[in-house]
């Protein structure tokens, strides 16, 4: 339960923000949100001393749906804020993506902290890989007479071929810019572009970091960053980084999730996020190119440790994951599925046009239906998955024997120390391919959901094939790794509910499964039904018939747009081709206001679309699903918005292919259970362009038949704001 304590104090800090700020009105549902937050935290279960782990059955966790303009970040920042300082937790929140963490950390919290008087210290996490490791830095670019007083030679592994000029180049550069500390080894904050192969060379990895050995640990970014998170009372993630942390273990890089409120925003995106973190994957060409240059490094490791028979071992077990990958070779060049030769009808449909017929042949991929190995396949299955456990476990000892050998030998110490960073690639490649071979390799058990295990032929100027597994459904994980062991969480975004209901998002994330989590939808503080319009104008062409469909599109937009009126239209399609088609069929007078997402990086065409609009011109914006979620245009930047055609995703990856086919299986209809709700998610967002203040108007169209003719039409139209209908 909340004590008065903190009762208490978060109405004092929001009373102070109206205090602290001219014309701030609280919001009923703000209110609300605070009060969900709080209570939710107040639940947590503590561990009693020298007792077991608390059951948690969700009963401090809140899913918390809060349309635009609640101000959620407000009230899950003071409500989390103050109920971690009281009950000596973390506050970890989690965004989308960097540029939400940013703008929490450089606007939200701030704010926050000057306006309320709540006295809270915050700090932004990265993951490695967005710093710079000084070590590898300074290796690569110090000269060869002083590579050569140390006794080894320049890290050939780093450079796999000459590095260019502007390399060597941008890389001193870097090198002077931290040195002088005018670049704080942050890869954001540098003000040029770096090139992703060249900073791959020289950012922070965990298996190549030598942690409290390195010579540069007390200059070292990620660790100052590091060190800084256990200062603070909050920490600003992303789900990357978070699921990241939460699949090695929990507490790797952010606070133990024992120790941890989590307000998680954006969370719509967290079960596909969570999916791509728990899959796995590995490259042919570049498994092949690790194992045959490992004995290099491991016959460098026997000769600096005792361990030549360990070095011995890893080498055998790499050559026999050789000789199972070029096994491989020889099946996957006679799988039809992986076959890059048309038919004789394709050859004649595209023999007049090559690049169709590349476009569409692109990357081939054999899946494995239901997941299950084919039978003349699975001793090599078996074979190659236990060739990849043997050497792992067999680069697993000799990164041990390097680690005693530079606690037993000091003289050595460089030496070991540049051995170590360049084995780390050669343990992150190992650990890839084990990965992807155990989830292979692997048998649910019977009537449990399947994995899905595909392979993708590569077509580029190197031929290669990628090896593919990954769960179905991310539940499982998030609800064991993360729910049962948080000591609370809030869930956040203006989309959660699907169909009037949070069944799928709780389906998604594993929640269903802890019965006590708290759901709310807090209402939304626009007057919709005064502010906005639906139209659905009687097109009667279906999106099934694609041409008739875009014809009818090419033909409506000019009633609905007009060319003198200084407005922005957002029109939103579901294919590029649908979009290109329709733009090459407006009359001439249109083109001239036209801004086609691609044509333009989007910042400069939003700056154009901007300008247009306060030059008092029409401006139109022609977009895809990703316009469709994010995209702020309040005022008169967008007083209409134009859906071409509901936001269906055909199943046409191997995780939904595989996973429409088990609820198939088991009586389902994927359509309906999967298909249909995350539409409807689409489209609340699609839609929740248009209002975007209490003082924007404007009118939303959609011109798909659908929503009138079929029964799901009806369920994703109850489910738009109340805009008054017309027509």
């Amino acid at each position: 339960m909340l004590t008065d304590l903190e009762k208490n104090a978060i109405r004092d800090h929001y009373q102070n923000i109206g205090k602290n700020l001219p014309g701030f009105r609280p919001r009923a549902s703000q209110r609300e949100m605070i009060a969900a937050v709080a209570n939710a935290f107040s639940r947590t279960l503590s561990r009693e001393e020298g007792g077991d782990a608390p059951k948690r059955e969700g009963e401090s966790i809140a899913v918390i749906e809060g349309p635009t303009g609640v101000g959620k970040s407000l009230a899950y920042l003071l409500a989390g804020g103050i109920m971690a300082q009281t009950r000596g937790k973390k506050l970890v929140v989690s965004s989308a993506t960097v540029a939400l963490q940013e703008q929490l950390v450089d606007r939200d919290l701030p704010f926050l902290v000057e306006k309320s008087g709540l006295e809270l210290t915050f700090a932004i996490a990265k993951g490695r890989g967005r710093y710079l490791c000084p070590y590898k830095l300074y290796q690569l670019t110090q000269g060869n007479a002083q590579q050569n007083l140390l006794g080894f030679e320049a890290p050939a592994v780093l450079w796999d071929s000459k590095p260019k000029p502007d390399e060597m180049r941008q890389m001193r550069e870097l090198a002077d810019g931290f040195a002088n500390r005018s670049f704080n080894g942050d890869r954001d904050t540098w003000p040029e572009k770096i090139d992703d192969a060249l900073w791959f060379k020289i950012t922070n990895d965990r298996h190549g970091c030598l942690k409290a050995a390195c010579p540069n640990r007390a200059e070292c970014p990620f660790y100052l960053a590091r060190d800084t998170l256990e200062t603070v009372d909050v920490v600003v993630a992303n789900h990357d980084l978070l699921l990241a942390d939460i699949s090695m273990g929990g507490g790797v890089i952010l606070p133990a999730p024992e120790n941890s409120f989590y307000c998680i925003d954006e969370a719509h995106h967290l079960p596909k996020k969570a999916l791509s973190q728990f899959a796995a994957e590995h490259s042919w060409n570049t498994a092949v190119w690790t194992l045959e240059k490992l004995p290099q490094i491991t016959a460098k490791i026997a000769a600096v440790t005792d361990k030549a028979e360990t070095a011995n071992l890893a080498d055998e077990a790499a050559s026999s994951l050789l000789d199972s990958l070029h096994e491989w070779q020889f099946h996957l060049a006679e799988e039809p599925s992986l076959d890059l030769r048309p038919s004789e009808n394709e050859r004649s449909e595209f023999r007049q046009n090559d690049s169709d017929f590349n476009r569409k042949h692109s990357d081939p991929v054999w899946l494995w239906q239901d997941g299950k190995i084919p039978e003349d396949l699975e001793l090599l299955v078996q074979n190659t998955a236990v060739a990849a456990r043997s050497l792992l476990k067999h680069v697993y000892s000799l990164n041990e024997a390097l680690s005693a050998a530079r606690r037993e030998k000091d003289q050595d110490g460089a030496l070991i120390d540049r051995i170590s960073s360049e084995f780390g690639l050669f343990t992150a490649r190992t650990e890839q391919i084990s990965a992807v071979w155990d989830l292979l390799s692997a048998v649910p058990p019977e009537g449990s959901e399947p994995l899905a295990k595909w392979i993708t032929r590569r077509i580029d100027d190197k031929n290669d094939y990628i090896f593919n597994a990954s769960p179905i459904s991310s539940a499982s994980h998030l609800a064991n790794s993360l729910w049962r062991r948080a000591a609370g969480a809030v869930l956040t975004s203006a989309t959660l509910q699907s169909l009037g209901s949070f069944n799928l998002i709780l389906r998604q994330t594993g929640l269903v499964w802890l019965p006590e989590t708290a759901t709310l939808a807090l209402k939304s503080p626009f007057d919709f039904e005064k502010q906005g319009e639906l139209y659905i104008p009687p097109v009667h062409a279906s999106p099934k018939d694609p041409a008739a469909h875009t014809a009818a599109v090419a033909e409506w937009l000019p009633k609905l747009i007009s060319p003198q009126e200084a407005i922005g239209t957002l029109v939103l399609f579901s294919s590029r081709k649908q979009m290109q088609e329709v733009a090459l069929r407006l009359p001439d007078d249109y083109l001239p206001l036209l801004l086609i997402q691609g044509d333009l990086p989007k910042a400069a065409l939003l700056q154009k679309h901007h300008q247009a609009v306060a030059e008092g011109r029409a401006s139109i914006i022609f977009g895809l699903d990703s316009f469709a979620e994010g995209l702020d245009l309040p005022g008169e930047a967008c007083v209409q918005v134009i859906i071409a055609k509901l936001p269906f995703s055909m199943p046409d990856n191997p995780i939904e292919k595989t996973q429409n086919r088990w609820i198939e299986q088991r009586g389902g209809n994927p359509f309906i259970e999967i298909t249909v709700p995350e539409a409807g998610i689409k489209l609340v967002q699609a839609v929740g362009r248009l209002i975007r203040t209490e003082t924007d108007y404007g009118r939303v169209t959609i011109l798909d038949n659908r929503v009138k003719t079929q029964r799901y039409g009806q369920q994703l139209l109850a489910c738009l704001p109340p805009f008054k209908r017309i027509g």
